[in-house]
This record gives C-alpha cells, structure tokens and sequence, in this order.
C-alpha cells in the first residue's frame, strides 16, 4: 500500500497574562507524508515540499525503505525545500484581533470581579484550520477541512491557606460563532469561582469512598482508564487489559461506552480520520459487554476487518496510529439530585484534572481539581486538590447509577509522542468505591 497526506494548517493565538498581552501569534504549516507498506514492514517520509519534484523524492524514500524489509517502521525525514509562510486564511481570521483581545480584557475582567482574593487571571485563546488530503492505493481519495477555536481561563486566589487555582475552557470544532453560543462570563466566572472555594477547602479524606462523577470532567477517566486498552495497537501487542474479551461482561450492566467521531462540534469531530477513512459511531462497550477495539487501517488489515475511522495523527510529519476521537459513557435513567442523596458519606468531583493509565495493568491515577465532601446525602465543604486511584476494570463493575444529565469536555490525548484534540463526556454517576488519595486523617 502507498499512501499521500498532505496536510495545511493555520494557527493564531493571543494570551493575556496580568492584564498584558503576552503573545499574539499566527503561523502555517503545510507538507506531505508518504507511507510505503511491504509486507511487515512500513516506510515512511515526509516533505514541506509540495512541487512535483519534491513529492517524487519523499515517494522514492519511501519506497526505498519498504523495500528492505525486516519488519518494524523505519522514518526518514527530508529537509524543507522552501520556508513555509504564514497565511491567515482560517475563518476566525476575518475576526480582527482588536476583536479578539477584547474577549480576553472581558475575561479577565470578569473573573477579578468575583473577589478581591483573586490576585491573578491567565486568559488564552486560540484557533485553527486544518485542511487535509489523503489518497491511498486501496482506492482512497477523502479530504477534510477542520476549525477549531477555544478559550482558556486560569486564576489564582491567594488567602490565609495560601495561593489556589482554578480554571475553566470551551473549545469546539467551530469558527468564532463559539463566542455567540458560549458566554464567556460565565467561563471566567467559574474559574474564579473555583480558585476562591479552595482557599476554605479542607483536606481530602484518604482511603476508599464512594465517589460521584458529575457530568462532563469526569469524562476523562474513561477515556484515559478504559479507552486506551480498547486501541487495536495495544490489544495486538498484548499490553492491554481487555485482551480477548470481546464478548465478556467488563463493566456494569449501566456502562455504554461509545467512540464517535461524528458528533458535529466536539473537539474530537472529523469528516474523516487521518487515513481517509470516514469518521463512524463505535459501540465498545454495550450494557457492560465489550463489543469491540477501536481501529486503524494497519491493524485492521492484519484481522481481515475494516478500519473503525480511528487512524489518527499529529500532523503530516507523523505516522497514523490507533487514536479516540469523542470518547463517552451513555446516560441512563437516575436523577443526578437523587444519586447524591443516596450517597450518605463520600466524594463529589465536580472537574477532574489530567491522569495516567498502565495500559496492561488498567491502573490509573487521576487528579481532583474540584471536589467536594457528601456528608448525609449532601454536598458540604469543598475540598483541597487530591488523587483518585484505582484500577479502569475494577471502576467500570463499580458503577451502581448512571444519571441522564450527559455533556462533553474538550481535551488533548497524548501517545507516543502525538497529541491531538479528542473529547470526552458522561453523565453523573456514582462509583461504590474509589481510592482517594487525601491527607485528612
């Protein structure tokens, strides 16, 4: 198999730092990547050259290196031809940039408005296009052309517990229409909001406890504690937990787990994946039975199957590999009041932080960036930042109630070195048991 991506991708930014603009960027990156498959064995290079003649010679080495076998993947890297320039033609860019620091001095503005404790307020936005072309000899010809924007907003509150944080995003796969459907008050209004409640905050119990995710953040954690086990790359590689068992029950009966890469919007959405092939719904988990991984093309090829629209890569400089797109529990029928009510004692997290996942093991450990204590069935004091530890498998049989309050995070997925935009989301829901792991007594 030979396959072209090629790839152009413009970027701007802008930050407001202390009430100063930090950085206000704009850049364009466009090249090709050449990927030559003999047998086992993968040749890949790549080129800002987009002439005739530069597309040859990336072909040609390619080739070269396919062509001496051995199995494994070999990567050569051709030199730049010709600078690539900047060239504002994404769509935000018919925002002028007055325009666009305006929306970060508002920010900012807001969120030193929700107390006089709040001592300093970080504001980044950004945005991008991304147009690919994708042609392969199996008969692919797929284009894509992708606009993302976002908004960050990060403060710090300073009291007598000493300096905390907190922060709140939008990002969707949409121009600057984002900002007519979002109120940015509100964004900065809740970082702040977030920073100001931790200077009361007291300790995080330490020990298992019953923990209720609510809608959104909590997301993460099955994308990071079940949803990389389920990528064909490590199932081949026999360094995932769910190794050979499509068709068990893995999971609460409660636990739909689905990847789509079609939901319009999400920070995850793609006409098609970075192989060519269309984006698709793919059910891994349904009522707790692992149904199926998720796909690449090269993977999918050595099972006789069909890619699952999951062959993903940073840019045109990259190999495609097995990556999530939107990655998501389904809701179910309980009430999120009623699911807190019934927890006498525990933990609400209300937004968690980044984590990480042994993908052989299932363990994982994820950080609380607000959280709260359940004592009688109510929400009570929030909590200082803490860990949830525990094991993807064991986590997923723990489920006991899924309520019907779904939404969506935006977030970046990083593996083997690529990163890329994906989403993930779930409605509340409680776990019987989770490790915290807190300094209270």
């Amino acid at each position: 198999m030979a396959e072209v991506f090629a790839e152009d991708r413009q970027l701007s930014g802008a930050s407001l730092d202390d009430r100063r603009v930090e950085a206000l960027s704009s850049g364009r990156e466009r090249g090709a990547g050449i990927r030559v498959v003999v047998g086992e064995t993968t040749g890949f290079a790549h080129t800002a050259d987009l002439s005739e003649a530069g597309l040859l010679e990336a072909a040609e080495a390619a080739a070269a290196v396919a062509r001496e076998g051995g199995g494994g993947v070999r990567t050569v890297a051709l030199p730049s031809r010709r600078p690539c320039r900047p060239r504002a033609e994404i769509l935000p860019a018919d925002v002028g940039k007055e325009r666009k620091l305006d929306l970060l001095a508002r920010a900012d503005d807001v969120a030193r408005a929700a107390g006089r404790q709040i001592t300093q307020v970080q504001v980044g936005y950004g945005d991008s296009r991304r147009r690919v072309l994708v042609a392969s000899t199996d008969g692919v010809l797929a284009e894509d052309d992708q606009v993302r924007t976002r908004l960050h907003v990060s403060c710090v509150a300073t009291g007598d517990t000493g300096m905390q944080t907190g922060s709140e995003s939008v990002a969707r796969t949409i121009g600057f229409e984002l900002f007519e459907r979002v109120d940015v008050d509100q964004i900065a209004g809740a970082a702040a909001r977030r920073a100001l409640a931790k200077l009361s905050a007291r300790p995080a119990p330490s020990g298992e406890v019953p923990v209720v995710l609510a809608g959104g953040s909590g997301g993460i954690l099955f994308h990071e504690a079940c949803g990389h086990g389920l990528e064909a790359d490590h199932i081949v590689k026999d360094a995932s937990v769910y190794v050979g068992r499509v068709g068990e029950l893995v999971a609460s009966p409660l636990v739909t787990l689905v990847d789509d890469g079609t939901i319009a919007g999400e920070w995850g959405n793609v006409a098609v994946d970075d192989e060519g092939r269309p984006a698709a719904r793919n059910v891994l988990i349904d009522h707790g039975v692992l149904t199926d991984y998720m796909w690449d093309w090269l993977r999918a090829r050595k099972e006789g199957r069909q890619s699952s629209g999951n062959g993903r890569r940073q840019s045109y400089q990259h190999l495609p590999m097995v990556r999530m797109t939107n990655t998501f529990l389904l809701e179910g029928a309980d009430d999120p009041a009623e699911i807190v009510a019934q927890t006498p004692d525990g933990v609400y997290v209300a937004k968690l932080g980044g984590g990480a996942v042994n993908t052989v093991t299932g363990d994982f450990v994820f950080g609380m960036t607000e959280a709260y204590l359940i004592e009688g069935g109510r929400i009570t004091e929030p909590l200082r930042d803490a860990n949830l530890i525990g094991n993807g498998p064991e986590v997923l049989r723990r489920i006991d109630a899924v309520a019907g309050d779904f939404q969506m995070t935006s977030g970046s997925c990083g593996k083997d070195g690529q990163t890329v935009p994906v989403g993930c989301g779930q409605p509340t829901l409680r776990i019987t048991g989770v490790t915290v792991g807190g300094t209270a007594a």
